[in-house]
């Protein structure tokens, strides 16, 4: 199947890629330059030299693939404005029999989530992402027109070197981490390479539609997982906590996003026959901080 994926060297981006190569497919992965467009064809997929908030630029080859993936985000002040378009973009390609968008957006439009919560639940964004319900909503209403329709809903993802697990990596790894909040909130998570097995499968299952979260079903608070990185740091590293008013001073609505209590399940994908390999970041620390030194390296 050929495959048009936006965010190709990005952090989700880069597992959906490795996934969608392995299972055969044909990628044509949005890059934003000539250094970029090398790495993604080097990881098998055929690049696509343009920019997401350039329409122009990629809509051809969007038009050309049997479905879309939108993993790309645009970070900054206009990112709500650039991700519409990119959506309205690909609602408005030619109709083709089978074609699929699926759009990823994230566990932080459930808001706080002490008890377990699945793909029924209400949203209630935090406003770091309160512009994302909207855009899920539109995707999902391309349905009646006969998009075959998916929101993906990573939780935090692990692996490698980036990302917010990445960065506590770093920071213990620098002997000093900091932890937004009492540390006791529980963060929901998913491997990279699994988090991209998932939009494979999607990909693949002709029947496969509406919201599929993403997350390995664990239930870790920050205080375990950094408690279990700083076991497997080069020194053994300074915690503190920082007060959440605190931290808002300098973070802003991230800070939010960092703090929040969540314990999210994916019945829906696990439906699908989709088991994650990883489940917890505590339990895998050494393997994490491999991989981690390898992603800084590279």
């Amino acid at each position: 199947m050929r495959v048009f994926l936006t965010g190709g060297t990005g952090y989700v981006g880069s597992a959906v890629l490795d996934a969608l190569v392995r299972a055969g497919h044909h990628v044509d992965a949005l890059v934003r330059t000539p250094d970029g467009a090398a790495r993604v064809q080097a990881r098998g997929a055929h690049p696509v030299l343009g920019d997401l908030a350039n329409t122009a630029s990629w809509r051809d080859a969007a038009a050309a693939a049997d479905g879309s993936i939108h993993a790309a985000i645009d970070y900054g002040a206009h990112v709500a404005d650039t991700d519409a378009a990119a959506i309205n973009t690909l609602l408005a390609l030619p109709a083709k029999k089978g074609r699929f968008l699926i759009y990823t957006s994230g566990i932080w439009v459930l808001g706080p989530a002490p008890s377990p919560v699945d793909e029924r639940a209400p949203l209630n964004p935090l406003e770091i992402v309160a512009w994302r319900p909207a855009h899920e909503k539109r995707v999902l209403d391309s349905a009646a027109a006969g998009v075959r329709a998916i929101v993906v809903r990573p939780g935090v993802v692990y692996g490698g070197s980036r990302g917010m697990v990445g960065d506590l990596l770093k920071d213990a790894a620098n002997s000093l981490v900091r932890i937004v909040g009492t540390g006791e909130n529980h963060w929901p998570l998913i491997y990279d390479r699994d988090l991209g097995e998932l939009y494979a499968r999607l990909v693949s299952a002709p029947a496969a539609s509406g919201v599929y979260h993403a997350t390995d079903g664990g239930s870790e608070t920050v205080n375990e997982i950094v408690a279990a990185l700083a076991e497997h740091a080069p020194t053994q590293p300074s915690i503190r906590h920082v007060p959440l008013d605190e931290a808002r001073k300098k973070m802003g609505p991230y800070a939010d996003a960092l703090a929040v209590d969540q314990v999210v399940l994916s019945p829906r994908a696990r439906a699908l026959g989709w088991t994650p390999t990883l489940h917890s970041v505590a339990g895998n620390a050494a393997r994490l901080f491999e991989e981690w030194r390898s992603g800084e390296a590279a």
